[in-house]
């Protein structure tokens, strides 16, 4: 397969804007977001331990037709990195609801990845008017994370780690869990993990890790079935992280949902087949 074409961190950077936003957390905190496009608003959510640069293959087959709004959420990429906040799925949704409400939107579409998908659950329930319909992609469930690896680095020692230690364990994810080694470019690699190859944010990614919590996808599990959102799952069925299993036990939970399975994918469906991932979205749309 062609490889497509990658964004480097710099030209993706370029494209994102940033705000103060309040009422997240005790005190104000930046988030970089990156706002594009005309039509209905889209919200694109990524996970752990990325960026929205995760998207970067995606943006260019959407925006066309959407507007699409991809946050760094708090912690991650070059939205706040400080060491004095919460990192839950929870702060990750006030974000969202937040830079909704200093762009002015009352209801978007969402496609939310890994952890994202996790703060895509809470949202569709403690506000649901908010979403139109929502994307789910190897998203978190149930008590389906957070994996051992992850576990691992949110452990505080951790944080005494080189950065050349952060970038061995980084790269090698990335290299292990992807299906389409031909889509793992050196400018992907070198760009999703840049934003934690420095102190802040190697500790700011030791947070983020610290902060994963199954009791917050166990709590919802009861109340899946009150989701009546349309919801798509797409799902890359050769992941280890979180397996497909996971999306067939949300497709009985959620009653308007569908599932569908991406065989040549891993984790990283965004990355990995990023035209078949827009083409679903906007057929789903």
């Amino acid at each position: 397969m062609e490889p497509n074409k990658t964004m480097t961190e710099e030209e993706f950077k370029q494209r994102q804007q940033t705000v103060t936003l309040e009422g997240i957390v005790d005190e104000p905190v930046k988030v970089n977001y990156t706002d594009t496009g005309p039509g209905p608003a889209i919200i694109l959510l990524h996970g752990i331990p990325t960026w929205s640069y995760l998207y970067q293959a995606v943006i260019p087959e959407l925006e066309e037709e959407y507007r699409v709004i991809v946050p760094d959420l708090l912690g991650y990429g070059y939205s706040d990195q400080r060491d004095r906040f919460d990192r839950s799925l929870h702060v990750q949704a006030r974000l969202v609801i937040s830079l909704m409400e200093q762009l002015e939107l009352e209801q978007v579409h969402m496609a939310a990845h890994d952890i994202g998908g996790g703060v895509g659950l809470i949202l569709a329930l403690e506000e649901p008017e908010r979403i139109d319909k929502l994307v789910l992609s190897n998203t978190v469930a149930y008590d389906s994370w957070p994996i051992e690896e992850m576990l691992m680095v949110g452990h505080p020692s951790w944080k005494n780690k080189s950065l050349q230690d952060m970038q061995d364990f980084l790269s090698k994810g990335f290299k292990d869990v992807f299906a389409q080694q031909d889509q793992l470019t050196d400018t992907f690699l070198q760009g999703i993990i840049a934003p934690y190859l420095h102190e802040e944010g190697k500790l700011s990614l030791v947070r983020n890790a610290a902060a994963l919590n199954t009791n917050e996808t166990t709590s919802i599990t009861h109340k899946l079935s009150g989701i009546k959102h349309p919801v798509l799952m797409l799902w890359g069925t050769q992941d280890p992280w979180q397996p497909v299993e996971t999306g067939e036990m949300l497709e009985k939970d959620l009653p308007n949902s569908q599932l569908i399975r991406i065989d040549q994918s891993a984790h990283w469906v965004p990355q990995e087949a990023p035209k078949e991932f827009a083409a679903e979205i906007k057929k789903f749309l």
